[in-house]
């Protein structure tokens, strides 16, 4: 209570100096209007007047009969009194007031307006301009009625917050005297074991969850910073050890045959560089589609192999597809149907029936391998992607208390969009078989409710962000992605000085040439189009950079059996070509494509090697390729040029962000960036490190982890309740 009375004296004074302050604004405001007003309905008869002191003064006269004036002067061009009421302040004379007008007060529709204080009080002064003649009219207000009125109007204010804090008080006296009783009645009862039996189970859950959430409000503490290790022990201490099946077309380590024998190589997908350190940390078997030329050679009887290769922390479970499966589930409804419906790129999505057939079935045929590998009855499942969009609800039909958890990487369209899919519902309806489904951004999820809304019978639980069917809810939540912190390719990696010394070497470039890169799957949804010709404009408009900088593109090849991408490929050759061709100069070329995959040591040799990297997604659900090369810059030095397209431009706000479909912005950005004192790197590299740093993937699998066991206890204690009840209605 004592704390109440505090704050209602604390407002109560606060309110007392806004009120007083608005008060005295708009009186003053109103002051300058009514004086304007004034003037502008008289400003004929002083044009008539100026020049004849008589007449002009009994024109001032009437303009200042309002009893507020006190009193009224025309000044002329020349700084003079060209008239003046009797009672005009003599402290006032049209040089002063010049001068005043000069050093400071503000204008409200053309007129002058200050504040001064005087012998006799505070008073308003206000100076107009009269049309024609070259000269002002200066009124002046007397502002004392002002602080009587301030006087009144806080006294009220007073008299109303200690009313309002007597009746808190007596209510609040009253509420806790009628509650007190029978609360502490029940609560000794809970204390001493007298609860009702059947409620004995729920006790329990309610207190273990108390202390859950108490350990997990103590981590977020700063010093308990996100890891490998405290992700296992979030496992362990939310889902009790419990190992995490992950559903995933694209498979993190992939068996290739080599002259030399089988290698293992890592997929360039920002999935897999997301969902493997967490892997790695918690454990569980990742089923994915095995197309590797060695993978079949590489796994035991029951389709597994242990990876990371030496490591053997967890398992990859590989479901083999034939071209027939893959053409129409992955190419065909995936790639050429889902992607580009999905991200706004301008390539037309095509719908097949053939390909919706074949996407059904490898759909039944991953749920099914998913359901072979669970260890339990209500299992926690991670289907990724929109390569899966059927499985969440596969899944569902026959592990019904699965806690299932679906992330969607890439955006999701609004209704409108959406509704070009002939099997909208049946990709929606397939979704809601989760229990939470993620979205990299707020934006995602509201147009995923809005899919729902449009096109399914559901009840939308906008407070708690939920779908309901049923008596089933399915959560839509944003988690952003990241990557891991630290990044365990930079352990060994080459120092920075190394890396620039090498890729300069490697590609023929002077040593103090300047580098920027760019990295990415050769898809048209990257921008690399706008990109090289963004290159090609820096050129063009800053020609101090022509010979010193070259720009290096690492285009992994992707989807090649696509239309598309092979057509993408070919323009992105022939623009190179071009702009090399325009720009070349003895052995320099502006602009170097490496069209092959890289392993990730070479990734992030190039990352370190670069003074900029230009991200220039046309439209992304993240991009951690920004991330990644924020994280390879232990130096704070390098700056990143953002497309606004992407997820990631929402949290790396220190990048300098970009429309990419603006060349000019696009070029003068890069220039910023060549340009850019260290310091100003520096400044803002350290900020973007330590938000990847905090915000990073073990967190974002946490927090997802973490909701999915609030919910599983929730819907536990709620399927234990209904139990109980029903049994002790039964006659």
């Amino acid at each position: 209570m004592l704390v109440l009375l505090l704050g209602l004296g604390v407002l109560a004074f606060v309110g007392d100096v806004v009120l007083s302050h608005t008060t005295r604004a708009w009186f003053e405001r109103d002051l300058s209007l009514r004086a304007n007003l004034a003037v502008s309905s008289a400003s004929q008869s002083l044009a008539a007047a100026w020049g004849d002191r008589a007449q002009l003064t009994s024109v001032l006269t009437d303009i200042s009969r309002d009893e507020r004036i006190i009193g009224a002067a025309a000044c002329s061009d020349d700084g003079q009194f060209a008239a003046a009421t009797p009672a005009f302040p003599p402290e006032f004379d049209c040089a002063r007031i010049t001068a005043l007008m000069k050093e400071d007060g503000s204008r409200v529709d053309g007129a002058w307006m200050a504040t001064r204080e005087l012998l006799t009080g505070v008073v308003h002064l206000s100076a107009m301009p009269v049309a024609g003649v070259g000269g002002m009219v200066v009124l002046v207000h007397d502002l004392g009625f002002l602080g009587r009125r301030e006087a009144t109007t806080r006294t009220i204010l007073v008299v109303a917050f200690l009313l309002l804090a007597l009746g808190s008080l007596v209510m609040s006296t009253l509420a806790s005297r009628f509650a007190w009783r029978d609360w502490t009645l029940d609560l000794r009862r809970a204390l001493a074991g007298d609860a009702p039996r059947e409620f004995q189970p729920l006790l329990r859950d309610v207190r273990n969850l108390v202390e859950r959430l108490s350990k997990e409000r103590e981590s977020e503490a700063p010093g308990h910073p996100w890891s490998a290790d405290r992700l296992k022990a979030t496992l362990s201490e939310h889902l009790h050890g419990e190992r995490v099946v992950i559903l995933a077309n694209r498979e993190p380590y992939i068996h290739e045959k080599t002259e030399t024998g089988i290698r293992v190589l890592h997929p360039a997908s920002g999935l897999v560089t997301a969902l493997e350190p967490v892997m790695r940390a918690c454990s569980g078997v990742w089923v994915a589609h095995g197309n590797g030329s060695a993978d079949r050679e590489t796994v035991d009887a029951k389709d597994r192999v242990k990876v990371p290769p030496g490591e053997d922390s967890y398992q990859v479970r590989r479901v083999w597809l034939t071209p027939e499966e893959e053409q129409g589930y992955y190419y065909g409804f995936s790639n050429e149907g889902l992607w580009p419906l999905c991200h706004i790129a301008h390539t037309r999505p095509v719908f097949r029936s053939a390909d919706w057939a074949q996407y059904q079935k490898v759909n039944r045929r991953f749920a099914d391998a998913v359901c072979e590998e669970v260890d339990s009855d209500d299992p926690i499942v991670l289907v990724q992607d929109y390569h899966f969009a059927l499985a969440p609800r596969m899944i569902r039909e026959r592990l019904p208390k699965a806690t299932i958890l679906t992330f969607w990487h890439i955006p999701w369209p609004n209704a409108e969009r959406l509704g070009i899919c002939p099997w909208r519902e049946e990709i929606i309806s397939g979704l809601l078989g989760s229990s939470i489904i993620g979205f990299h951004t707020q934006q995602h999820c509201n147009n995923f409710i809005d899919s729902v809304d449009a096109f399914m019978e559901s009840r939308i639980d906008r407070e708690r962000s939920a779908v309901v069917q049923g008596r089933r809810s399915t959560l839509v939540r944003p988690y952003p992605i990241s990557i891991e912190w630290p990044v365990h390719w930079l352990d060994d990696a080459p120092s920075i000085a190394d890396c620039r010394a090498q890729v300069r070497r490697e590609l023929g470039l002077a040593d103090d040439a300047l580098v920027g890169v760019g990295i990415d799957r050769l898809d048209y949804t990257k921008g690399i189009e706008e990109r090289l010709s963004a290159v090609d404009e820096l050129l063009t408009r800053h020609p101090e950079f022509r010979g010193k900088f070259t720009f290096v593109q690492l285009a992994a090849p992707s989807r090649t059996k696509i239309l598309q991408y092979q057509q993408l490929n070919e323009r992105v050759e022939a623009l190179t070509e071009t702009i090399n061709a325009k720009w070349a100069v003895g052995t320099y070329r502006p602009i170097v494509l490496l069209r092959a995959h890289h392993e990730p040591p070479t990734v992030f040799k190039f990352f370190r090697a670069a003074e900029l990297c230009y991200v220039s997604s046309l439209h992304d659900g993240m991009n951690l390729v920004a991330k990644e090369f924020v994280a390879a810059h232990d130096d704070e030095q390098g700056v990143l040029v953002l497309s606004q397209f992407t997820g990631a431009a929402r949290d790396l706000t220190e990048a300098l962000i970009v429309n990419p479909y603006d060349l000019s912005q696009a070029a003068d950005a890069m220039a910023a960036a060549l340009h850019m004192p260290k310091d100003e790197q520096r400044e803002r590299m350290q900020s973007m490190r330590k938000l990847v740093s905090e915000f990073n993937v073990y967190r974002w699998a946490g927090r997802m982890l973490i909701d999915a066991a609030e919910l599983r206890r929730r819907e536990r204690m709620t399927g234990r309740f209904t139990a109980l009840t029903s049994n002790h209605h039964v006659p």
